[in-house]
């Protein structure tokens, strides 16, 4: 089971945050989500992202409560390193497994790995939002692991006739950079049954970026089973590459942050079996922030704007009552 951005904070009762999904959480062998939050009290601030605020170590509870296993921490809020290094001694103490961070670039690298039924699953994560400077682990310093893109503009056509026209993005990854993703992921797939690639990438709204699309593919033709995104804070299309299924984002499960109340409030789990069938379970956090499971019209409504936004990239997704199921053939 995958969900996508989790920020627990501020919390008399951390458990809270899942009560209304944890018997869904339950019913999958394993459940992976992306800590947007460092688990390190108040720390060092980003001082260049206004008003954010860290979890106090205790939030780690809600994980656990929950089930989580695994989660990725390459995010751009996983910072400065220590932020990052009282975070993974928090998710040590708990038991719950990461990737995506270390204290320097090999540690980052390492996949996370989970045993189910003489199977294992490796995950592997990666951050295209990232601070340009002290966030990428290195040999010698904790950080996260990278997966930057370089960003260009082609002006308008017309730019000189019509003022203000709006350019056409391009996004290309960095290549040495994505050189390591497929390393990582073919050495992880030669050592694993299966392999989870997550990243932290794009922009709010529904558009995709170049960058996204490449990184993605070749993180599948390298061996990935599925490709977890996440990051815009909002849902993005689902793609099916090579009979494997990408999505580019999740939007938010549960997220406390002060300033993310009552924003980008509906969410993706994604049920997998890596037998080839996806399941996809639409959620909205309450007044309360609490992640709920939603049924009826409004589950219909998210599946139907998910199929709609999809359908462009080939992808076919057939609304079963409240659940959406991926066609992967």
């Amino acid at each position: 089971m995958f969900g996508g951005d989790v920020n627990i904070q501020l919390r008399t009762d951390p458990a809270g945050a899942f009560v209304g999904i944890r018997d869904v959480l339950a019913k999958a062998d394993f459940r992976f989500v992306n800590l947007e939050g460092p688990l390190c009290g108040q720390g060092p601030l980003i001082p260049h992202k206004p008003n954010w605020t860290y979890a106090d170590p205790a939030m780690v509870d809600a994980l656990t409560w929950a089930g989580i296993d695994v989660v990725s921490c390459a995010n751009n809020v996983t910072f400065p390193a220590s932020a990052a290094v009282a975070s993974l001694e928090v998710l040590d103490r708990a038991g719950i497994a990461h990737c995506g961070a270390g204290h320097d670039l090999s540690a980052a690298r390492r996949p996370a790995v989970v045993q189910r039924e003489g199977k294992s699953v490796a995950f592997l994560a990666y951050s295209s939002i990232c601070w340009p400077f002290e966030h990428a682990a290195t040999a010698s310093r904790p950080g996260i692991v990278p997966m930057r893109a370089v960003t260009s503009y082609i002006p308008d056509p017309r730019v000189a006739e019509v003022p203000g026209a709006a350019p056409t993005v391009i996004t290309t990854p960095f290549s040495d950079e994505l050189d390591a993703l497929v390393a990582d992921v073919e050495k992880a797939r030669n050592e694993n049954d299966h392999v989870v690639v997550s990243v932290h990438w794009g922009v709010p709204g529904t558009v995709v970026a170049n960058y996204q699309y490449t990184v993605a593919h070749a993180a599948v033709r390298a061996g990935a089973d599925i490709v977890i995104g996440h990051g815009p804070h909002s849902i993005q299309p689902v793609e099916v590459y090579r009979g494997r299924p990408i999505f580019y984002s999740l939007g938010n499960l549960v997220f406390d942050w002060p300033v993310m109340h009552n924003r980008h409030m509906e969410g993706l789990l994604v049920e997998y079996d890596f037998d080839g069938t996806a399941t996809i379970i639409p959620t909205a956090r309450d007044g309360h922030n609490t992640a709920q499971i939603l049924d009826g019209a409004a589950a219909i409504d998210v599946l139907q704007n998910l199929a709609a936004i999809s359908a462009p990239l080939g992808t076919t997704i057939a609304v079963d009552g409240s659940r959406g199921v991926l066609q992967l053939s």
